[in-house]
């Protein structure tokens, strides 16, 4: 069955204008059809179109289910954007499909892009959630200076993962603690500085590495999240 996403389903049971035309206009859907609707917190509702409208669907909700994470702490990814947009784009694509909580963009002190249009990644992580049958939306934060975020850190394993060889680093698969949230921290294409890594070390998050391999930012960040739902799936 087709899903689609509809935030305020159960206030208003209609489809919002975009999700709506691409089931009225695209997928030519009409009046008695049903499809499946999330509310991108863990609702999952069979409903049955109403009213087809490109504008707003309306539909009928005929049943209510929960459909929770597959995966139970929390992950969140602190990452420095990279230099091209469509990286980036690509990056919260694919960690939505793996599985993520929260992406938080870092202002770094050598970051190339300063600043991130988040509405158009939220905008990806919704198809990303749909096309990954997942019914929660992960959290996208706008972009923040990297020390502030260290200073609103959740509680949980947080790590830095950095490319200086000159500083003891320990292999993240080694550290990671099944069961426990984890906030991981991928610096820009120039790396964190100095200072940035001290800072982090100052406020407890330990030195990992990714392996022997150099690594795009984007990789590395899908990399430590792939590596994170490993470690909980063993």
């Amino acid at each position: 069955m087709i899903r689609f996403y509809a935030p305020d389903i159960k206030q208003c049971c209609e489809l919002p204008e975009s999700d709506s035309q691409h089931c009225v206009r695209v997928l030519r859907m009409r009046e008695g059809q049903e499809i499946e609707v999330v509310d991108g917190r863990g609702g999952l509702f069979r409903c049955r179109i109403a009213l087809a409208s490109q504008h707003h669907t309306l539909l009928e909700i005929v049943e209510e289910s929960r459909l929770p994470k597959v995966w139970t702490p929390a992950l969140t990814v602190a990452i420095a954007p990279t230099k091209h947009n469509d990286r980036m784009e690509w990056l919260v694509e694919k960690l939505v499909e793996i599985g993520i909580d929260r992406i938080v963009p870092l202002r770094c002190e050598r970051s190339e892009r300063k600043d991130i249009k988040t509405a158009r990644l939220e905008k990806i992580a919704v198809s990303a959630m749909k096309q990954s049958l997942k019914a929660i939306l992960p959290e996208i934060l706008p972009t923040t200076p990297y020390m502030d975020f260290l200073e609103s850190a959740r509680s949980g394993l947080g790590f830095i993962a950095y490319c200086d060889p000159s500083l003891p680093r320990r292999q993240l698969c080694r550290e990671l603690k099944a069961g426990t949230d984890t906030t991981i921290l991928i610096g820009p294409e120039g790396d964190f500085s100095p200072k940035e890594i001290s800072a982090a070390l100052e406020r407890g998050f330990i030195p990992v590495t990714l392996g022997d391999n150099r690594l795009r930012t984007e990789t590395a960040a899908l990399v430590a999240a792939d590596t994170f739902h490993i470690i909980n799936q063993l």
